[in-house]
């Protein structure tokens, strides 16, 4: 196997590494309703309230 070719593969990993991300994030900025619709799993959104209570609550006292 050539250099060039590792190099290829490599690239080709790092390019479908990122088109899959871009994918995730698409779908995760689907209104929930639409998420469920297509089975997506529905993400959690972000509402300040709700992280400060998980950071204040869970922590270890």
């Amino acid at each position: 196997m050539s250099m060039f070719e590792s190099l290829g593969r490599y690239g080709m990993a790092i390019k479908h590494a990122h088109n899959r991300n871009k994918s995730v994030r698409a779908m995760n900025s689907l209104p929930p309703e639409i998420q469920r619709d297509i089975g997506w799993p529905v993400s959690p959104r972000n509402d300040p309230q709700a992280t400060l209570s998980a950071l204040l609550l869970g922590s270890a006292r």
